[in-house]
């Protein structure tokens, strides 16, 4: 389909969102940034607990600690993030965009899950750093390692994962393309 082809149709006119829509999508809004801070102080709370006195503190030296506090940060934050997102994906659905099925959202939350576990390693190997580096350049090296390290699931395909529904139906002018 040619860029030409595109330009000569009309352009559908957007509903506008009434003002309890708009107080609903600010409350959502809100609720799932709060779900997010919550989760990564909670997170970060918890790997307190497991390396001052607890189980870790003979494997994370000193200046290893901020390590795991970046990746707790990490993976709280998406948990909280991600799940009041795939929740509200299953209760809220129109014709134009289904709504979630309980085996995919179940996916979804695995795969977020795993991701977690995989920040939580990153930021327990980069902690491993601290025998050796000071703390703040063993923080900001968690900050790097934490921070990129979803690049390589981001190069594998959604589909091969289990994970290619997405939400809904595929908008924009290919999607009726994409139908047929």
């Amino acid at each position: 389909m040619s860029a030409e082809s595109r330009a000569g149709r009309p352009k559908a006119p957007r509903p506008q969102r009434s003002a309890a829509g708009n107080v609903a999508f600010a409350a959502g809004v809100l609720l799932v940034l709060a779900t997010a801070a919550l989760g990564a102080f909670a997170a970060v709370a918890l790997l307190g607990r497991a390396v001052d006195p607890g189980p870790l503190s003979g494997v994370v030296p000193d200046e290893g600690h901020h390590a795991l506090i970046v990746g707790g940060i990490a993976a709280g934050g998406l948990t909280g993030l991600m799940l009041p997102v795939i929740l509200f994906g299953m209760v809220r659905g129109n014709e134009d965009t289904p709504r979630v099925d309980p085996a995919a959202a179940a996916r979804k939350v695995l795969a977020v899950l795993v991701f977690d576990l995989l920040l939580l390693i990153v930021s327990f190997l980069v902690a491993q750093l601290g025998w050796f580096l000071p703390a703040q350049v063993t923080a900001v090296v968690a900050v790097f390692a934490v921070g990129f390290s979803w690049m390589p699931l981001a190069m594998v395909p959604r589909e091969r994962l289990g994970l290619g529904g997405g939400f809904g139906k595929p908008r924009g002018p290919s999607a009726s393309h994409q139908a047929q």
